[in-house]
């Protein structure tokens, strides 16, 4: 009884809503762009914060990143004709020796230096490092092979490119097995390395133009003297490391960890001769900054749904006023108040629901044209397509409840006399 009721009731509002498909078109309008404006809004949320936070993952949650800092030329002496700084291999040792937490490390030695293969030439930031930079910078090798530890024990004049500089220097020529000379000393390529850009001011550790040797090799063939040209004068550099790499056992023990290191380096460098890049605290501070972005977003977004629910309580009430003889009319022949009330929630929340539904077509839809045009990424979730209807048919049912509970109150004996 209860069920064919409630569908009659249906029935009823629907039939009532097409009466007026122009004014129910228009105020299922405002359900629709409220909807749609949530989906995107936060869509667009999610992709903005996607590559930032991918670029921190990349980096290694159980990574800690240290970096030697340069110090100012301009400060030396006219008689200091070498800059020494920066991290040391004895550093390199004691963290391996000395922290329980760590599990192992990849140094890096930076240099750059120029190649030439015929008519074209470039210059490329050699990387001496050691076959654990492939481990724990997640990068994809596209061709042929990392050099191994057999390469860095024997100091083999091996080398591994970017796409980039393969691309730029190895264009018209074989890939793998191809000889490179680089500042007089001749390599031969043996893997293709895709490399990854700066992204949202995230430092990652490579370049588009990095060719990557075994650390033993760098320090053989190009020595422990940096010379570099500035203001028409060389200035001379001595840093063995450029870059440390650090892998903790477990991402708990990151932060300790971190603390420790910072106390080891203190004793033997200066505070401004190295930095410390933790990518579990950046990851952590970029889903911070990500969850109270949706939340204005969303908070932004539902000012919509709320005007589309002001527009629902509208037209419900005028919908009260045109249908007063109606309402009387029925309430005269036994019509009980609370169907009278479920009557109008009925037709308030197929206005919302139709609504609703056309708004996750059109929010679904603005995010693929916003990719395929401006070429942003955007991230549709499910919640955010829950979560934008439950608010709709929420706010359908709130602002349908006063027009509801008028209707009801109406007196059957002034509903009938209304003309």
């Amino acid at each position: 009884m209860q069920y064919s009721r409630f569908l009659r009731d249906i029935q009823l509002g629907v039939k009532t809503l097409w009466l007026h498909r122009l004014r129910s078109g228009l105020t299922i309008l405002g359900m629709v762009f409220g909807v749609a404006s949530v989906i995107a809004m936060l869509a667009v949320g999610e992709g903005a914060s996607k590559e930032a936070i991918e670029q921190i993952r990349k980096l290694g949650s159980r990574n800690i990143i240290l970096t030697s800092v340069k110090v100012d030329a301009a400060g030396l002496s006219a008689n200091q004709r070498v800059s020494t700084y920066g991290l040391h291999y004895d550093d390199d040792l004691r963290l391996n020796e000395t922290i329980p937490t760590i599990r192992r490390t990849a140094p890096a030695r930076q240099i750059v230096k120029s190649a030439r293969i015929g008519d074209k030439a470039m210059e490329l930031r050699v990387v001496g490092t050691t076959p654990d930079w492939f481990e724990l910078v997640d990068r994809r090798l596209v061709a042929g092979r990392f050099f191994d530890r057999r390469d860095l024990s024997q100091a083999r004049a091996v080398c591994v490119l970017t796409e980039r500089a393969a691309r730029e220097l190895l264009a018209t020529e074989n890939t793998i097995g191809e000889m490179i000379p680089i500042q007089g000393h001749v390599f031969e390529v043996i893997g293709i390395l895709r490399t990854e850009s700066d992204s949202e001011g995230i430092q990652t550790p490579d370049q588009p133009t990095d060719v990557y040797i075994p650390l033993s090799t760098c320090r053989a063939r190009f020595g422990e003297m940096i010379v570099e040209m500035r203001s028409g004068s060389f200035i001379n550099e001595i840093v063995d490391l450029h870059q440390i790499i650090v892998e903790v056992d477990t991402e708990e023990n990151v932060e300790r960890t971190a603390a420790a290191i910072e106390r080891m380096l203190a004793h033997f460098h200066d505070d401004e001769e190295y930095a410390m890049s933790v990518p579990l605290a950046l990851l952590r501070q970029a889903e911070a900054t990500k969850r109270r972005f949706n939340v204005v977003l969303g908070a932004i977004a539902s000012i919509s749904l709320l005007v589309g629910g002001i527009g629902i309580m509208n037209i419900m009430l005028a919908s009260v006023t045109e249908r007063t003889r109606e309402i009387g009319v029925r309430r005269a022949i036994g019509a009980k108040r609370s169907q009278i009330v479920g009557q109008f929630l009925v037709e308030t929340v197929v206005l919302s629901l139709i609504g609703g539904l056309l708004g996750i077509l059109l929010g679904v839809l603005i995010p693929i044209l916003i990719s395929q045009v401006a070429g942003m990424a955007t991230v549709v979730k499910l919640w955010s397509i829950l979560l934008s209807v439950g608010i709709s048919l929420g706010i359908g049912l709130v602002f349908g409840i006063y027009p509801a509970l008028r209707a009801a109150r109406l007196d059957p004996i002034t509903a009938l006399r209304h003309e």
